[in-house]
């Protein structure tokens, strides 16, 4: 005599389509999170350019009116006008920061992407008087 079992389980079709929903899921989210990824870095490098630029316009106030020579000039004073050396330091997410263009006549800071479109959209540039350019 045979005893009937009964088999219990996910047949193959039944896995593929529950795969072929996570798989449709993924494809919407992944695209919207790395968006969102990117943005912040944007909003990051423009923080951060700005808060260079409050660091040495404050250091141009505390000098006679002449700004710093170099980032090293904001981050060795004492007290610091700036805690982390950003273009020493680069990448910071996403970006590079370059400081060649600091002198004690003024500055620009230029803030630029790895990857344009991935870790951010655009270069950003602050001059001296903290203005911020796309």
């Amino acid at each position: 005599m045979r005893t009937r079992m009964n088999k219990q389980g996910f047949t193959l079709v039944e896995i593929m389509i529950v795969v072929a929903i996570i798989a449709l899921l993924a494809a919407i989210a992944i695209p919207n999170l790395l968006r969102a990824r990117m943005s912040a870095n944007d909003s990051l490098a423009k923080a951060t350019l700005r808060a260079m630029s409050t660091a040495a316009e404050s250091y141009a106030t505390a000098n006679n009116g002449n700004y710093p020579p170099s980032e090293s000039a904001l981050t060795n004073a004492t007290p610091p006008y700036l805690n982390k050396a950003y273009c020493a330091n680069s990448p910071i997410a996403g970006f590079t920061y370059d400081c060649a263009g600091m002198s004690t006549a003024g500055y620009t800071i230029v803030a630029t992407p790895l990857v344009v479109n991935s870790t951010g959209s655009t270069v950003e540039t602050i001059t001296t008087g903290g203005v911020l350019t796309p």
